[in-house]
């Protein structure tokens, strides 16, 4: 989760130009949220904060973007970001003592929130795909290959951040 972290804010980070400020920070907020995550304990309150956080950076993500080229891989990054927040929420809602219990994820709000992470995983790789191999490609060459390799990482952090806690 770690590397696709990184990989992803790289690859963001040399595409600077093509990418809109608002795709720009979506981008590193969720490489930031999930070196934290990676590096962290579990701790719920943890979880919240890393959720509003990650909540807050979606809807920034699509702001003032309609319309304009990089609108589809600003709404990518923010439906990341949006999946990530609920995954961070799922965390939170179980919290340690559920966890301890042995009762892992699936009971209450961790249940629904589950689905969802779920349901969301596969919305973000099926959206990569489909960017990747079925849409006409917005830019070329180098910065084409910077943006897949960005959208490629996210897709793996997310589900790997996700599926994997």
């Amino acid at each position: 989760m770690a590397v696709a972290a990184i990989v992803s804010a790289a690859a963001c980070a040399a595409a600077w130009r093509a990418v809109p400020w608002q795709g720009r920070q979506t981008a590193l907020i969720m490489a930031v949220v999930m070196l934290i995550v990676a590096a962290g304990d579990g701790d719920p309150l943890v979880g919240l904060v890393l959720g509003g956080v990650l909540l807050v950076s979606a809807m920034l993500g699509t702001v003032g973007v309609r319309g304009t080229p990089a609108a589809a891989t600003c709404c990518h990054r923010a439906l990341v970001s949006l999946v990530m927040a609920i995954c961070a929420f799922e965390s939170a809602s179980s919290g340690p003592a559920v966890a301890s219990s042995g009762q892992g994820h699936g009971h209450g709000l961790s249940g629904i929130l589950s689905v969802l992470v779920v349901v969301g995983v596969v919305c973000v790789v099926l959206w990569t795909i489909v960017a990747e191999w079925v849409l006409e490609p917005v830019h070329h060459g180098r910065t084409a290959r910077l943006l897949t390799v960005e959208a490629w990482a996210m897709a793996a952090g997310v589900a790997v951040m996700c599926l994997g806690f």
